[in-house]
């Protein structure tokens, strides 16, 4: 399997970040890319290449024109702000309040944010398009006849929606690339999300729409983050009612109760056709996360990476969570390995 790669997602390192009501070391670091890259190189498990440059219009298929302005130029009104530190926001505009954005870059950084726990840094913006070349890469390759590819995308994607940022995520790369495909002449598109996470930013950008299908495994809304999407009442609505899937599960589940829902959404998928697969892998299943209640152990990737591989679709990889960084090249290259195995 092919992967994609390049070394620009380090100029996204922010040094802390506001979690558990305190500013903590950040979970979501370079170190992660690295990790996972040596354990692709060190198992063989292909080629490694530099993404091409995609530009700005498959990215400005997905997000709003002002919210791309705004991730452009954030540093610069930080730093012409007197702050030369990680930009963090303050307030949102919650129920009874009015959405409009600020003319402040406070303002604007909790106008097109959803949390406080995504820092923008000076390498953020460069990082973010970088991320989004490298998953479509990734996704031009598998269009162009290859069974699979790995876009090995940081910062990830799946919390960034239409115009707002947040849990780590600028740019939605499964969503562009998901988007681009159609472009190019796909006619239906699924993207299953595995990572913790429920994918808020995914869902809600194909909400409405029948020509791409989300199917998400992770943990319920009602204990986790991010909290306020992710519910398996959440069917899509309009032209999309139907192919918008969620199976929420309580903290603490393992392999067992996963791996089923997994085969579950394998047959949603299935039964809804695409004619490519797009996963957003994150690995934050993993029973040692520091973040995450999950239980998943290292060789039920493996197994996961097998049971995607039945589906026998042309799939890409769009790497999304993960932080327990000492396994967290085993577990991801574990779940690519399993799909080349059972391909």
């Amino acid at each position: 399997m092919l992967t994609v790669y390049s070394d620009d997602h380090r100029l996204h390192a922010a040094k802390q970040e506001l979690i558990d009501g305190t500013l903590k070391p950040a979970v979501e670091k370079p170190e992660r890319a690295d990790i996972i890259l040596s354990r692709v190189r060190e198992t063989g498990l292909g080629d490694v290449r530099d993404p091409d440059s995609f530009g700005l219009d498959p990215v400005a298929r997905v997000h709003e024109g002002r919210f791309l302005t705004f991730l452009e130029t954030a540093w610069q009104q930080w730093l012409a702000s007197g702050r030369d530190y990680e930009a963090l926001p303050l307030a949102w505009p919650v129920r009874g309040m009015r959405a409009i954005e600020p003319e402040e870059v406070d303002g604007k950084l909790s106008y097109f944010s959803f949390d406080a726990g995504t820092p923008i840094t000076a390498g953020t913006w460069a990082a973010a398009r970088a991320s989004a070349d490298v998953g479509l890469t990734a996704t031009r390759l598998v269009r162009d006849g290859a069974r699979s590819a790995f876009g090995l995308c940081r910062p990830p994607g799946h919390h960034a929606a239409t115009d707002y940022y947040g849990g780590y995520c600028f740019l939605n790369n499964a969503a562009i690339a998901a988007q681009w495909l159609r472009d190019q002449g796909a006619v239906r598109v699924s993207i299953l999300d595995i990572d913790y996470h429920h994918g808020n930013g995914t869902q809600s950008i194909f909400y409405s729409r029948s020509d791409v299908q989300f199917v998400s495994l992770h943990a319920t809304p009602r204990q986790e983050y991010p909290f306020f999407l992710g519910y398996s009442d959440e069917i899509g609505q309009g032209a999309g009612e139907g192919f918008n899937v969620n199976y929420p599960f309580e903290w603490g589940i393992g392999f067992d109760q996963w791996g089923k829902a997994l085969g579950d959404a394998l047959n949603e998928i299935s039964y809804y056709g695409p004619e490519v697969l797009i996963v957003s892998l994150g690995v934050d299943t993993f029973e040692k996360d520091p973040i995450s209640q999950f239980k998943l152990k290292s060789a039920d990737f493996i197994e996961a990476g097998r049971m995607i591989a039945g589906l026998n679709k042309p799939t890409v990889f769009m790497m999304e969570g993960g932080y327990a960084v000492e396994e967290l090249g085993i577990n991801t290259v574990n779940v690519l390995s399993g799909f080349e195995e059972g391909a």
